[in-house]
């Protein structure tokens, strides 16, 4: 049986989470046979190449956000050569910085939220699209720094200065409406859910606290509206060259016409796999186990070249 190191950790905000991926992932591994050890990655380069030692057959990469999925540690496996899980270098580095990813998406023919980039001094002194609209960081995941801006909210100002994720700013116009996700693997769009957040809107804690949302899936939405939301996934996956297991993040505006409603935010090449992550929920919706789904991930593992 292949031996499989599982990286995790890492340096950037959303290192809690990955260490719940990777641990999840471990275990599942290990229960399926394989011969895993979990490494806890930092930014120390000759640590991590020592801890690799033996080489492994397979690195599972769990790591998330920056370092992790922006291309940066994918560069180390490419110069190792070691298959590792996810999407590549190019691909990860295009997908982790949603501006670049957008053009792209918007290049295709995929539905994309108009938007600007901000830097932080402009935003300090006026709003750069009417309200309400959404800030976020351009290169951040699982929600970190996204802020919903209302019609006659001053507040978020403030917010501004104290700001630690870049110089620059991604501003988007809000999309009223519903939270949609879909999976792929491969070549292969699994399903749709509806995320439902128990609080204001889908923010980390939604998203990793037991109970901060619930996962509709299928989504309850028209049956074309849901096979268009499959087709943009898949079709979004396929433009930024991504392989093994990826997340696409929509909107869905139900007060418009059906189909001209739904929105492609994001697609993350790395999505969670936590006990509260959705992936594993839509994957076992169409009959894929946690366990089938991580060991799927370590035999499909590959590198760029």
């Amino acid at each position: 049986m292949k031996s499989v190191a599982v990286l995790m950790g890492g340096w950037s905000p959303e290192r809690e989470v990955s260490l719940s991926t990777g641990y999840e992932c471990a275990k599942a591994l290990a229960d399926r046979g394989y011969a895993v050890r979990v490494i806890d990655a930092g930014r120390d380069l000759p640590t991590l190449l020592r801890a690799l030692e033996p080489c492994p057959d397979v690195i599972f990469n769990a790591l998330h956000g920056i370092g992790g999925e922006d291309g940066t540690i994918q560069g180390v496996f490419e110069m190792l050569r070691i298959p590792y899980t996810h999407s590549g270098v190019l691909a990860s580095s295009m997908a982790m910085h949603k501006p670049t990813a957008k053009s792209i998406f918007r290049a295709v023919g995929l539905p994309v939220v108009d938007g600007v980039v901000a830097r932080l001094e402009e935003l300090a002194l006026r709003d750069p699209i009417p309200a309400p609209f959404v800030v976020k960081p351009t290169n951040q995941g699982s929600s970190v720094g996204v802020r919903i801006v209302r019609v006659n909210d001053n507040s978020w100002r403030e917010e501004v200065t104290g700001w630690c994720f870049g110089e620059e700013l991604l501003v988007e116009r809000f999309v009223p409406g519903r939270e949609l996700t879909v999976a792929v693997m491969g070549d292969r769009a699994l399903g749709v859910c509806e995320i439902v957040p128990r609080g204001s809107f889908y923010d980390y804690t939604a998203k990793y606290a037991v109970g901060g949302s619930d996962h509709l899936t299928p989504a309850p939405i028209p049956a074309e509206v849901y096979e268009r939301a499959l087709d943009i996934a898949l079709r979004a996956h396929r433009a930024l060259g991504c392989r093994g297991v990826t997340r696409a993040d929509l909107r869905f505006d139900d007060t418009t016409e059906e189909l001209g409603g739904l929105y492609l935010l994001e697609l993350n090449t790395q999505p969670g796999m936590t006990p509260t992550s959705l992936v594993p929920d839509i994957a076992r919706h169409v009959g894929i186990e946690f366990d089938q789904l991580v060991a799927w991930m370590v035999e499909n593992a590959a590198c760029d070249g």
